[in-house]
């Protein structure tokens, strides 16, 4: 799942992204007002981590224009103030939760992950749906009880189809929610075939349904409702 960081300190970004890419997640940064008011107009998270304080604005306007926007993103902010009216005032805004620097990256990452179940997965750590079960606290996923040996980019893709179960979703989206600010690196969508490629044969081998439709022209949907062979 994918995270943008909001956040003027450059080294505490640069600390979170390490440590949450090592729990699987995807980051992207954004060091002040104007370029973090870019990233939420042209992309989509699953969890943003918003620094109160920014270069040129507020983060507190950013959640404003998200929630004004209908954004989907949980938010987490991040700030040195400890004021209660600060922490009021950005769950009044529509923040999910609150941590005052400094903060364990172990405690940071506990609360991105829960935000992300209650947004996504309704708070549950074990998805079950056809035959297929996933557990996002382990980051593993089984097929009719089997476990399915898939690679991180295959998780990753999994788990984003599970989020937009029965939804058309775009290949240049896909793409987008991998690789985030790298995509543009891999120059076409033939990682995209490969790695949907290979994720689909490791379902069907374990057991599983056909999840994975091709809506040609456009990109795919998983089918939860797919019947299993």
């Amino acid at each position: 799942m994918k995270v943008l960081i909001i956040e003027d300190e450059i080294s505490l970004a640069e600390s979170i992204a390490t440590f949450l890419g090592g729990e699987q997640f995807i980051c992207e940064a954004a060091h002040d007002f104007e370029a973090a008011m870019e990233k939420i107009a042209l992309y989509d998270y699953a969890c943003i981590l918003l620094d109160i304080s920014l270069p040129g604005g507020s983060g507190l306007d950013i959640l404003k224009e998200l929630k004004a926007n209908g954004k989907a993103e949980g938010v987490l902010i991040i700030s040195a103030k400890n004021a209660l009216d600060d922490k009021l005032l950005g769950l009044k805004l529509g923040a999910d939760d609150y941590l005052t620097k400094p903060f364990h990256l172990s405690e940071l990452s506990a609360r991105v992950a829960a935000i992300i179940r209650r947004k996504f997965f309704d708070g549950k750590d074990l998805i079950q749906l056809n035959g297929l079960e996933l557990n996002v606290q382990e980051k593993t996923a089984k097929v009719n009880n089997n476990l399915v040996g898939l690679t991180r980019k295959e998780y990753d893709l999994l788990l984003y189809f599970i989020s937009n179960k029965n939804k058309v979703i775009t290949k240049n989206a896909i793409a987008e929610h991998l690789w985030g600010d790298d995509m543009d690196l891999a120059g076409s969508y033939d990682f995209i075939y490969t790695h949907i490629k290979n994720l689909r044969k490791k379902l069907l081998q374990a057991g599983g349904a056909d999840y994975i439709k091709s809506i040609y022209g456009v990109g795919y949907k998983f089918d939860v409702n797919a019947k299993i062979q």
